[in-house]
């Protein structure tokens, strides 16, 4: 993966290089500005570390159930992406390249394209071609993060430092396949997909994996996301399928007060310990103040039921509730100085299978240019 992260990187500058070189007018020379440069290409850098205390100080050095934040007691480089897109105009193409590395990588990887523990990933790679069909028709073929759920890989695109337990279990991280979209007017759009499944840049099985996603913004501040997905996702195993309903709701009553809402229910058939049908689901709610233009507040809370312990490994209710604060200190810099989490579940899956309950203070730096 490593060969491959450079390889792509050499490639990307020596497009540039032949399509936007230095030429010579009247003889004076034409120079670029970093930011001219960072436009042309699309160029976004972003970097992000964190340290998280268990308050049980687990001999395991983990914050058990816990994914990209899961070392315990242990200051942590979690990522860092090279970042290179455009987007699509009318009759035209567009793309976007998206490397990502650091403990977070580790745990994104796509089945089929890279070492399942290697600290390099291609996240996102992809081609949009925009028709000029009313609207405009969007097709995009590649690798993409999932449309599922309300949060995301980088932790500066969401009000919290750590993920939710939706985040974790009950969705994907990405799919590759076909996406064809289309804007049906200002309130009401549509994306159909066809994919090779739950994270796999290859099928692994004969199978496709096929999604709805429906966003509805009926005024200016709320919005609303329905998201279906259904196949099969077992290993040479095209007949037990997976169905996943997911639905996310984003309401802002007061210009600095935002609440965000997800809800999750999915099912697996033949998959549960006695061969019936397996079962997760789950909700979560979060609160995001702003206090000002540089501090704010977000509190999450949380409630996830894997019924059959298909998702994390024990038939478990897990519970969580997240205090988060944030200071935005510079142009393009985040710190939040104290996160609070605190965990709890009705069977003993934290400090290795000792106690119901686990709680964590973190901070992190997030930075992009």
């Amino acid at each position: 993966m490593r060969k491959l992260l450079f390889k792509t990187i050499l490639l990307c500058c020596f497009i540039f290089i032949l399509t936007k070189g230095v030429r010579a007018e009247d003889t004076q020379t034409v120079s670029m500005s970093v930011n001219e440069i960072k436009k042309t290409l699309g160029l976004h850098i972003y970097l992000q570390g964190g340290y998280t205390y268990n308050l049980e100080n687990p001999d395991s050095h983990e914050n058990e159930l816990r994914v990209f934040d899961h070392k315990a007691n242990s200051f942590t480089f979690d990522l860092a992406q090279l970042l290179f897109m455009r987007d699509a105009k009318m009759n035209n193409v567009g793309f976007k390249l998206k490397l990502s590395a650091g403990e977070t990588a580790r745990f994104i990887h796509s089945k089929g394209l890279g070492d399942s523990d290697d600290a390099f990933d291609l996240t996102e790679a992809y081609i949009d071609y925009l028709a000029s069909v009313g609207r405009g028709l969007r097709f995009r073929l590649g690798k993409f993060v999932t449309y599922l759920g309300a949060e995301v890989i980088e932790a500066k695109d969401n009000p919290n430092y750590s993920r939710s337990f939706l985040f974790n279990y009950a969705t994907p991280f990405t799919n590759t396949g076909l996406v064809i979209g289309y804007p049906f007017s200002d309130v009401v759009n549509g994306n159909v997909y066809i994919v090779n499944g739950w994270d796999n840049t290859d099928d692994n099985n004969k199978g496709k994996t096929f999604g709805l996603s429906v966003g509805i913004v009926p005024m200016k501040a709320f919005s609303m996301n329905f998201n279906l997905m259904y196949g099969p996702e077992k290993d040479d195993n095209n007949h037990d399928n997976r169905f996943l309903f997911d639905w996310v709701g984003t309401i802002t009553p007061f210009k600095n007060l935002t609440f965000i809402l997800n809800t999750d229910y999915a099912t697996e058939q033949h998959s549960a310990p006695d061969g019936g049908t397996a079962k997760w689901y789950g909700i979560a709610g979060i609160a995001k103040y702003d206090f000002s233009d540089r501090y704010s507040l977000s509190v999450r809370a949380e409630y996830f039921n894997d019924q059959n312990g298909l998702r994390t490994g024990t038939a478990q209710h897990l519970k969580e509730i997240t205090i988060t604060t944030e200071i935005r200190l510079a142009e393009g810099l985040i710190i939040r100085p104290a996160e609070y989490r605190h965990d709890w579940s009705d069977r003993k899956v934290f400090d290795s299978g000792n106690k119901k309950r686990q709680d964590t203070i973190a901070m992190s730096v997030m930075y992009t240019w």
